[in-house]
C-alpha cells in the first residue's frame, strides 16, 4: 500500500455500510460520510469520519466514493440526483457500489456518470451478512476495469476476505443475483425443513447439528435453521424485502436474456406473500412462519 493511503467517502450507513465504514476508519483512512437519515453517522464521526450534508460533497476530498444502498432507484437518485455525486465527480475518481442492483440498470448508469464526469465505476456486491461485515470476512464479487478493481484491492482487504472480478461493468451484479438466487431458495426450504420437523415431532433445533459437515450442510443452514427453531427473529441482521429484491431483479435478467429460472420465480413469490404479512423489514429467519400452523409472531402480537 502505498505510505499516502487514498481519501475514501461512503454513502449508505446501514445495517452493512456502518460496520464497512467503521473497519475502513481503524484501518487509518480518512472517510466522509453521508446517510438520508444523518443521525446514523453519530457514531462514526465520534470515530473520526467527516459527516457531509449532501452526496454532492462526498467528492470534494475524495478519491474513491462507495456506496452501499437499498436499491437500484436510490443508487440513481443519489448519484444523479439533485445534490447527488454526478455534480461534483470528476476523472480520476472512482465510484465503488457495494449494492445489489440490476445488471443493466448499472451498465446504463455506469455509463452515463462516465460520460458526464469521467469517474469510473465498479459493481462490488457483497456476501457474507452483517457478520461478515464487522469481521471483514466479506465475499465481493466485482465488475469493472482491471486497473480500478486492482487500484482498490489494498482497500477493500479490510473489509474482505476474497475479491474477485468477475467481468466488466455489471458483471458484479450479475454475480450478487446468482448469490442471492441460491441465499433465498435455500432460506425457504430451510424453513420448510424446521417446520416439518416440528410437526413430525422431531426437535428441530438439532436439525443444524446433525447435518453439519453432510452434504445438505450450509452456512444459511447453520445460522437460519437454529434462529427459525427457536423462533428468533431478533436482532435483524439482514431484511426479506433485500431477498425479495434481489429475487425480482433475477427473475427479470432471466426473461431478458432468456433464461429459465423456475425456482427463483417461486421462491419470489413465497417471499412476496411473506412479506405481504408485514416481514418486509424483518429477518428472513421469519419465513418459518409461512409453514407454521400458527406463526410465532402472529400469536405473539
Amino acid at each position: 500500500m502505498p505510505d499516502t493511503l487514498p481519501s475514501l467517502a461512503f454513502a449508505g450507513i446501514g445495517l452493512m455500510g456502518l460496520p464497512m465504514t467503521q473497519r475502513l476508519l481503524a484501518a487509518g483512512y480518512a472517510v466522509s460520510v453521508w446517510n438520508r437519515t444523518a443521525d446514523k453517522c453519530a457514531t462514526l464521526q465520534t470515530l473520526g469520519a467527516r459527516v457531509v450534508e449532501t452526496p454532492a460533497q462526498l467528492c470534494a476530498e475524495a478519491d474513491i466514493v462507495m456506496l452501499c444502498l437499498a436499491n437500484t432507484e436510490v443508487v440513481r437518485e443519489v448519484i444523479f440526483g439533485p445534490g447527488g455525486i454526478a455534480e461534483t465527480a470528476k476523472p480520476g475518481q472512482l465510484l465503488v457500489d457495494f449494492s445489489s442492483l440490476e445488471p443493466a440498470a448499472t451498465r446504463e448508469m455506469a455509463a452515463e456518470l462516465h460520460a458526464r464526469c469521467g469517474m469510473q465505476w465498479v459493481d462490488a456486491p457483497v456476501s457474507g451478512g452483517t457478520a461478515g461485515a464487522v469481521a471483514g470476512s466479506l465475499a465481493i464479487m466485482a465488475g469493472g476495469r482491471i486497473e480500478d478493481i486492482e487500484r482498490l484491492r489494498p482497500i477493500l482487504s479490510h473489509l474482505g476476505q476474497r475479491l474477485t472480478r468477475m467481468g466488466d461493468v455489471g458483471a458484479g451484479q450479475v454475480t450478487k443475483v446468482c448469490n442471492q438466487m441460491i441465499v433465498a431458495c435455500n432460506a425457504l426450504v430451510i424453513a420448510e425443513v424446521v417446520a416439518l420437523a416440528e410437526k413430525a415431532g422431531v426437535d428441530a433445533s438439532l436439525i443444524a447439528p446433525a447435518l453439519a459437515g453432510g452434504f445438505a450442510d450450509s452456512k444459511p443452514l447453520q445460522i437460519l435453521a437454529p434462529q427459525m427453531a427457536a423462533s428468533q427473529f431478533e436482532p435483524i441482521k439482514w431484511h426479506v424485502r433485500t431477498l425479495l429484491k434481489d429475487l425480482d431483479t433475477a427473475v427479470k435478467l432471466s426473461q431478458q436474456i432468456g433464461s429459465a429460472t423456475p425456482l427463483s420465480g417461486l421462491a419470489a413469490q413465497l417471499m412476496r406473500q411473506h412479506g405481504s404479512h408485514g416481514n418486509l423489514e424483518r429477518d428472513p429467519a421469519t419465513l418459518v412462519d409461512l409453514y407454521r400452523e400458527s406463526p410465532v409472531h402472529e400469536s405473539q402480537s
